[in-house]
């Protein structure tokens, strides 16, 4: 059985796709986070993927905001799935259950803990030494601690809080469980990429928090990443001191340095590893002794600030016979039960139900109503009642339809007289005489040759034109042969009077125009170089809300790093002088 975890930072934003990205991750769960996608926005192919069942969980309060998937393989179906940690969003059969102690949380902050989509659980069997046993994987993105939001920092602690007592209860009610995800906290020195720059480090509440939920058997530290000690792997799991769970990663590489899995995408962190650990597969002690068998992270997937984290386990899944109610493909919107919009804006009559489906055609209403939604003009007769078709719609008169089924004719058809297309105005012989005259090209050498030419042109079309329409038509042609000649004389005069000074003063007037302008729209100044590595700066501009707000800066333009290395960004620093 093999896990992995990924903050994806959206699902709409992965090359190729959600079915290649999980096809390449080649895990028989994948839970993701930050979806950014809400019900309204979910499509039938993130939803509905060939060999995978998926469970979403959204926010309830702003679009395109939090949010998380799993995606379990046909062969890994859960026997359960839920939303939420709290239980308030379950209203189905197939829950998972076990929802703790909750009495030190107010109905109000239940409810908003649970309202951003940052909790999915799901249940599943196993195979363990030929004993089928219960695993429950809760897939969980973690608050964000804002600095200049205090609120949200107690908004993070009570979800940490809610976290662990669901998952203890689960463990106390016999099920194994792995809590997996973006906890949003690098537990220790070793997962931050420069801890000496943060003050008080093992103050932070939520690294307090973490101290508590994961055991700290201090024989782990100590044991040889290559060859390690099964005595001392048993002590470090079974004398745990606090917490129920185990980091997995740190229980396989308890040493390794530099291994992070969120990087900053403002400053190109990445290029010089300069981030931090804060994903993790959390598993409980027992299972974490008897069934893992490896954790590592994966830094070469890229397409988002994070990368995966995968956990193999030596277990078998059990798929159950059919996926739970939460999953995704019993949506109505990808169910194929399509409704009618009046049956949510009426009150509907059952006798009238009953009545039109007697006199419906046979077959699924449901089928019908999608061909119909296909093709309006072809679907099938669904009430019994006759329907428009094309040949029997309104058209003004005058006017062609394009769904006739009249053949196509020649260009001279257009000449022939039409009762039921009559021109109702002089605009057309207008337009047409438009067509014969390119009075744009006219140059006034030309004047006497096209003017016999327009002459001509236009008498040789009003001797094609019918009887009938040109008695329509009116006096509409001597109108279009006084009206173009007029025009044809302004375009004359104007071109004589303005084609001189225009060609000898071009020039000079894209010169002048061009200094007043750049002295106007100045860009901005020629960055400056870096005093280490002698290469222009990137310039920058200020976002933070203060008194510096919206102000520009020079910075070196490498990637964000550790001061001791040489590849990374130095420390210079300059403001714009708006002077300049």
């Amino acid at each position: 059985m093999k896990i992995v975890t990924w903050n994806i930072n959206g699902i709409r934003t992965l090359r190729g796709g959600i079915k290649m990205a999980l096809d390449s991750l080649d895990a028989d769960i994948v839970c993701v986070q930050e979806t950014k996608v809400t019900r309204d926005l979910l499509d039938e192919r993130t939803a509905i993927v060939d060999g995978y069942n998926s469970y979403f969980s959204y926010s309830r309060g702003r679009s395109g905001y939090s949010g998380v998937a799993t995606y379990c393989k046909d062969s890994a179906t859960p026997f359960a799935a839920e939303e939420g940690l709290t239980g308030l969003l379950t209203n189905h059969e197939g829950a998972v259950g076990c929802y703790g102690d909750h009495t030190e949380f107010s109905s109000e902050e239940l409810q908003l803990l649970d309202n951003e989509g940052r909790a999915i659980i799901t249940q599943h069997k196993i195979m363990c030494q030929e004993k089928v046993q219960t695993v429950t994987v809760i897939n969980v993105y973690c608050p964000r601690a804002d600095p200049e939001k205090p609120e949200r920092k107690q908004f993070k602690l009570q979800f940490y809080k809610l976290l662990q007592c669901r998952a203890e209860a689960i463990l106390k009610n016999g099920s194994h469980v792995i809590v997996l995800g973006d906890v949003n906290t690098s537990h220790l020195p070793i997962d931050h990429c420069d801890p000496s720059d943060i003050d008080d480090f093992g103050e932070n509440p939520g690294r307090k928090w973490l101290n508590v939920f994961l055991h700290s058997g201090k024989a782990e530290e100590n044991r040889n990443e290559e060859e390690p000690d099964e005595e001392s792997e048993g002590t470090s799991v079974d004398n745990i001191q606090g917490g129920k769970f185990v980091d997995t990663f740190r229980y396989f590489h308890p040493t390794r340095p530099n291994a992070f899995t969120c990087w900053s995408t403002l400053t190109g962190a990445r290029q010089t590893n300069y981030g931090t650990r804060i994903d993790y597969i959390f598993a409980d002690c027992q299972l974490a002794k008897e069934q893992f068998v490896a954790a590592d992270i994966m830094p070469e997937v890229e397409g988002s600030d994070h990368c995966p984290v995968w956990g193999q386990l030596n277990c078998t899944l059990l798929p159950g016979s059919k996926p739970p109610p939460l999953c995704t493909r019993y949506l109505p919107e990808f169910a194929g039960k399509q409704q009618k919009l009046s049956r949510f804006l009426v009150k509907v009559d059952q006798k009238s139900i009953q009545s039109e489906q007697r006199d419906s055609l046979p077959g699924s209403q449901e089928e019908e109503e999608k061909r119909e939604n296909l093709n309006p003009f072809g679907a099938g007769n669904i009430s019994g009642k006759k329907r428009l078709s094309a040949s029997d719609s309104v058209v003004p008169n005058g006017k062609k339809t394009k769904t006739s089924s009249k053949p196509q004719g020649s260009l001279l058809s257009f000449f022939k007289p039409k009762l039921t297309n009559v021109v109702p105005t002089g605009e057309a012989p207008v337009r047409q005489c438009e067509k014969i005259l390119s009075l744009d090209e006219i140059t006034p050498t030309q004047n006497s040759q096209k003017a016999s030419t327009t002459s001509e042109n236009v008498s040789s079309v009003t001797d094609r034109v019918p009887e009938d329409t040109e008695r329509a038509i009116g006096g509409s042609t001597q109108m279009c042969i006084g009206s173009t000649t007029e025009k044809y004389d302004k375009q004359v005069k104007t071109k004589h009077s303005t084609s001189e000074p225009t060609v000898g003063n071009s020039n000079g007037n894209k010169g002048a125009s061009f200094v007043f302008w750049k002295s106007v729209l100045h860009g901005p100044p020629p960055p400056p170089s870096c005093k280490v590595h002698g290469e222009p700066c990137v310039l920058r501009t200020v976002k933070k809300e203060g008194p510096n707000m919206g102000k520009q800066f020079f910075v070196c333009a490498r990637p964000q790093g550790h001061t001791s290395n040489p590849e990374a960004r130095c420390n210079f620093f300059a403001w714009v002088d708006k002077g300049k």
